[in-house]
């Protein structure tokens, strides 16, 4: 069964209790790591200049602490691939489910309309799930 790395469960410990419990349900059926969760002022000004977020501090769902938003990545065999974007889909989709399980509105980054179309977005954030309320 996966489990988080020490890396992945600091920043775990960063973000809401709502994700913290919905993610510690879905890495007991799937590997994934957790990359990012509250970004203090500097990494979030450095993720918008860097094009990984449209939104300057303190205008993310990361800048709130804890944190209503999380990226996470699959990892197959302890590896991440970036490229691979279905694996980053069904992962976050699952994710999404669980949270809706747990009667928690949360969307994917790359389905903001929440329509379950990942096609139809111009900015695509696949690695980002966050609460809506």
């Amino acid at each position: 069964m996966p489990n988080f790395s020490t890396a992945s469960a600091d920043k775990l410990i960063t973000c809401d209790l709502r994700l913290q419990k919905a993610l510690n349900v879905a890495i007991k059926s799937v590997d994934f790591a957790v990359t990012c969760g509250h970004r203090n002022e500097i990494d979030q000004n450095s993720a918008f200049l860097n094009g990984a977020s449209k939104l300057k501090w303190p205008n993310s769902s990361h800048n709130s602490f804890p944190s209503k938003a999380v990226d996470i990545a699959p990892c197959v065999g302890g590896k991440i691939d970036w490229k691979d974007a279905d694996r980053f889909k069904n992962v976050g989709f699952f994710i999404l489910g669980i949270l809706a399980g747990m009667g928690v509105e949360a969307r994917l980054g790359g389905d903001w309309d929440r329509d379950f179309s990942t096609t139809d977005e111009k900015f695509v954030d696949l690695p980002h799930i966050e609460l809506l309320a």
